[in-house]
């Protein structure tokens, strides 16, 4: 290999990883559309990201990444339901492609929720956003929560309770002021 073909494979890897970190959160939104256990999702978002960086190099527009990259999801989806037919929880094909179509249209919108959400967390006192984020870190329960913070159980549920109505209107007044509504 020389000297311009390594820089190529070097440029196409880093173009490849700038679109993948890019679009990891919608492709995740739109695996999880599909299927409801997150651990499947993580199984399948890793066979994803594999068939995507093989066939990268046969995308001819990035600008159509996320979509192309739900299309392989899609694929990997059924084909890691078929591995699990036998299941009894497994939804029909049918379902899972509407599924599949409406998380890509919708894909937009979850970023732009997501990304508001990130500022009403920034403007929560500092207590209250750490409460917010350990309650939903993984094998975490309110128990173990409450107890941490030396409080009862319903209290930390009241408290997380008014926390969400925060960041639930604080998203709602920053997608209103995105799409120019007062």
């Amino acid at each position: 290999m020389n000297e311009n073909e390594i820089a190529a494979s070097h440029d196409t890897r880093e173009d490849f990883l700038r679109q993948y970190t890019r679009h990891e959160l919608t492709l995740r939104a739109f695996v999880r559309a599909c299927l409801p256990c997150a651990a499947d999702v993580d199984e399948v978002l890793q066979e994803v990201s594999l068939v995507a960086w093989k066939k990268f190099a046969t995308l001819d527009d990035p600008t159509l990444f996320a979509r192309w990259a739900c299309l392989i999801a899609r694929y990997e989806v059924l084909k890691f339901r078929r591995g699990k037919a036998r299941d009894r929880l497994v939804l029909d094909e049918d379902i899972v492609a509407r599924l599949a179509e409406e998380g890509v249209e919708e894909a937009p919108l979850r970023r732009q929720q997501l990304e508001a959400l990130d500022l009403c967390l920034e403007k929560l006192p500092r207590d209250r956003r750490d409460m917010a984020i350990a309650a939903y870190a993984p094998e975490t329960s309110i128990r173990d929560l409450a107890a941490r913070m030396g409080r009862s159980d319903g209290s930390v549920y009241q408290l997380l309770a008014r926390i969400r109505q925060e960041l639930l209107q604080c998203v709602e007044r920053a997608l209103a002021r995105e799409a120019g509504r007062p």
